[in-house]
């Protein structure tokens, strides 16, 4: 677990957009051997998702939210070689995605961060990807799964055609799918397609791909 305090000061230097400052507090972290998903769960991901409330409130603008995304992203390649160094392969693929119209895509780049870390090769395809150009990475990489992320309820129903073409051309290939959408509804609607799995959060996810190692 990360430190109340440390999580608190990390928070407060995010909040102002200091990169060095949350660098200090990341650092030392990774030389004391701290997992790197546990950072991704209890640092990364809670706090924005703490910045993303308070955009909500209106308590923050746009722009603030925007840095602390990109300071988090900066953070994100700094972790990412002590993710390679202590993975052991799985022969295992995915393909992660964001959703058509889709532009945040720290939450999709995580995923693909911890799959790595969990032994999987994973390819993170970026934001706003068109479903015709996902389709031809699937066809090229073979997965075995494909994640896909939303972050705007609006983008909703473009996540739904995607998957309804997806399915169309690979009726069996395993989906995940998550994102800040699903908190304002829609995960229901998930159950209309088969092999479809959804991941509330990244910890989630985590416990997902170890059950699925251990099968």
């Amino acid at each position: 677990m990360i430190d109340e305090t440390v999580y608190q000061d990390y928070f407060n230097s995010l909040l102002a957009g200091r990169r060095a400052g949350c660098m200090e507090i990341v650092g030392p972290l990774i030389q004391n051997d701290f997992a790197a998903d546990t950072l991704y769960t209890d640092l990364f991901q809670r706090s924005l998702y703490q910045i993303g409330e308070l955009w909500e409130q209106n308590r923050i603008s746009v722009a603030v939210e925007h840095l602390a995304t990109a300071v988090t992203e900066s953070l994100l390649s700094a972790v990412y070689p002590r993710i390679l160094s202590n993975r052991s392969p799985l022969g295992r693929r995915a393909v992660i995605s964001c959703s058509v119209n889709e532009y945040h895509q720290v939450g999709a780049r995580m995923v693909a961060d911890i799959l790595d870390s969990q032994g999987w090769d994973a390819w993170f395809v970026g934001a706003n990807t068109p479903t015709r150009d996902l389709l031809l990475l699937i066809e090229e990489k073979k997965p075995d799964i494909v994640g896909l992320s939303v972050s705007i309820y609006f983008n909703m129903a473009p996540l739904m055609k995607m998957m309804e073409i997806i399915r169309a051309h690979y009726p069996d290939l395993e989906l995940l799918v998550g994102g800040q959408a699903f908190r304002w509804g829609g995960v229901e609607a998930l159950r209309t397609f088969p092999n479809t799995t959804y991941i509330p959060s990244l910890r989630a996810l985590i416990q997902t791909v170890q059950a699925e190692g251990r099968a």
